[in-house]
């Protein structure tokens, strides 16, 4: 999986969804994620068809929403999602939550079901706490590839991290900008002066730095690019112990559905 990579929620005009799809894919870009939820599935799909990369060269992720988890669900939805995508399988497969109609006994092995088809290479799950992982990796047989969650400087995650970390499991952080949160932050802004460049830079420099994969969500080239740009970025120890000591837990994402444990 390409350790940066583009997101796409609440990009839902489907002609700027493509091009920016489009942009990102011409620019270097090689991770694309979407979801059911986010309504722009086919957007997404004509995105990479108009960018002409091969598809063996895109990694594609996207997820089952939590009103489609039992078994059929799981595998009615994600064959319109694959339609939608205009591909036959998908990189990436997550469980967008662990809710509403999600049980792990049910859900899982639909997901097993679809990796033995051949409709997804991986599975993953999205909004887990370590609990939910657990029960998840005692059901399937199937490794659990990537949890994707909200990480940024603000919500730094280390339960989570020093989990994913014992047990060989990717983190993909969404939202890393904290929703445009990372531009007030003073101590980002000094090490962005200092490097002269975006605080969005150097957020995203950080959570290369601690191993997880981001997944900023961009619309303007100018953004695709600056996000892009990051790459190029090191940080040294002294930035990071500064980032690591933001004391905040600023969660952006909050929804009547989240696991207890963001309460």
């Amino acid at each position: 999986m390409p350790t940066f990579g583009l997101g796409t929620w609440e990009n839902e005009n489907p002609q700027q969804c493509a091009e920016s799809v489009r942009t990102a894919l011409e620019m270097g870009y090689r991770h694309i994620d979407t979801a059911q939820i986010y309504g722009n599935e086919s957007a997404v799909g004509d995105g990479i068809a108009a960018a002409g990369v091969p598809r063996e060269e895109v990694f594609l992720a996207t997820k089952v929403w939590i009103d489609h988890l039992d078994r059929d669900g799981v595998i009615e939805t994600t064959e319109e999602s694959l339609d939608k995508l205009g591909v036959d399988s998908v990189d990436l497969l997550y469980v967008h939550w662990p809710s509403r109609t999600y049980d792990a006994a049910e859900t899982l092995p639909a997901f097993e079901e679809l990796v033995d088809r051949g409709l997804t290479d991986r599975i993953g799950v999205s909004n887990f706490e370590p609990h939910h992982l657990e029960t998840a990796r005692e059901v399937l047989d199937e490794p659990i590839f990537a949890n994707q969650v909200e990480c940024h400087p603000l919500l730094q995650q280390e339960e989570l991290r020093e989990y994913v970390e014992r047990t060989d499991i990717e983190l993909v952080g969404y939202s890393p900008l904290a929703r445009g949160g990372v531009f007030d932050v003073p101590e980002l802004s000094e090490i962005a002066e200092k490097h002269g460049v975006s605080e969005a830079q150097v957020s995203l420099a950080w959570l290369r730095e601690t191993g997880v994969t981001a997944i900023p969500k961009a619309t303007s080239e100018a953004h695709i690019r600056d996000n892009w740009e990051s790459l190029d970025l090191e940080l040294d120890g002294d930035d990071l112990a500064t980032i690591e000591g933001i004391d905040r837990t600023d969660r952006q994402v909050h929804t009547s559905f989240a696991p207890d444990a963001w309460d």
